[in-house]
């Protein structure tokens, strides 16, 4: 079985691949819908910002190959940005449509001065349901985050884990053949390859 890490224009992806990679996995990166179409398992990575990724998204024709690939049953693993782009909207430099794949928006840490922003470094998992993805995976571990903005779901019961920075944000949703993590599971030692393989084998 192959793992397709998404290509759209944006950095944070030969990190992904190599972690793959490492855990004895094929893998390719791809721009191509068709691939996308005929995918095993599907990785959408990213690091920058929601309105770019979904412009290329779109201009790529992924946007739509994702969707029908989601919908028909494709595993998908967002990670970060990726993560952030299933969801309906983003408030990031305006007002974006995401892919709305997951009902809800993407939202700012709030303006505070106890509060550094954006929140990057290591901080615990809140599980909050025994998904597949956390397989293995303590309650408290911990896993790495660069961000300034983060999910909130309409459905509260698609809430996989959560973290605490300065507020308690959403930083894990799983549902259906839906998986996102607002961390970085390639960047997050043991853990994160953990996830990741929980993944390879769902």
């Amino acid at each position: 079985m192959e793992v397709k890490v998404i290509d759209y224009g944006v950095s944070n992806l030969k990190s992904v691949t190599k972690a793959i990679e490492f855990l004895g996995c094929q893998v390719s990166l791809t721009s191509d819908p068709d691939e996308v179409a005929r995918a095993n398992k599907l990785i959408l990575p990213g690091v920058g910002a929601f309105g770019t990724g979904m412009a290329n998204l779109r201009r790529l024709g992924l946007a739509a190959a994702i969707q029908d690939a989601v919908k028909g049953g494709t595993p998908l693993l967002g990670v970060c940005l990726g993560l952030q782009l299933l969801f309906d909207e983003s408030e990031e430099m305006g007002s974006h449509e995401g892919l709305k794949l997951v009902r809800g928006k993407v939202v700012r840490f709030p303006e505070r001065d106890d509060l550094r922003v954006p929140h990057m470094g290591w901080n615990a998992l809140k599980i909050h349901k025994p998904e597949p993805l956390f397989t293995s995976v303590p309650n408290g571990a911990m896993v790495y985050f660069v961000h300034s903005y983060f999910p909130v779901p309409q459905d509260t019961s698609i809430i996989a884990a959560t973290t605490e920075h300065g507020i308690e944000f959403v930083s894990a949703i799983a549902f259906d053949n839906i998986f996102g993590t607002q961390f970085h599971p390639e960047k997050s030692s043991k853990i994160g390859l953990q996830i990741l393989r929980n993944f390879i084998e769902l």
